[in-house]
């Protein structure tokens, strides 16, 4: 006879988190959430802005590599000096690479940030966070 504590019995992995079958649901299910109009407002506000930008951005890119492999004369016309149109549009790719990081933070601060906060302040029965509050 052993003196040893038995651990206690397995209820499997997710028994400890899930809620009695009676008990009321204190949050919205995340497929309940996901099915409403916030959410699906959320998304069309996401996707409106980040799926042209990224198309527009991914031509604009694959123009410079057309252009490079297939229009040397023109990449290599000299702008100023020894600078020449390939050299220019390569540094606009950097500084449009930029430009649309800044544009999208601005975008999801404005447009994006305030549904999800909304969205997660629901899902958590949290009232709405005013801006000052952390």
């Amino acid at each position: 006879m052993s003196t040893a504590a038995q651990p206690p019995a397995d209820d499997g992995p997710h028994k400890a988190h899930e809620a009695p079958p009676d008990a009321p649901h204190a949050t919205p299910p995340f497929t309940e959430v996901q099915s409403g109009a916030e959410f699906t407002e959320l998304r069309r506000s996401y996707r409106s802005f980040a799926f042209p930008l990224t198309i527009a951005f991914v031509l604009w890119y694959l123009l410079y590599v057309l252009l490079s492999n297939y229009a040397g004369g023109f990449m290599g016309t000299k702008v100023v000096g020894n600078v020449n149109v390939a050299f220019v549009f390569g540094l606009a790719q950097f500084v449009t690479t930029f430009l649309i990081a800044w544009w999208y933070s601005r975008h999801a601060a404005a447009k994006l940030d305030p549904k999800a906060e909304a969205i997660r302040a629901r899902l958590e029965n949290d009232a709405p966070r005013g801006e000052g509050d952390a």
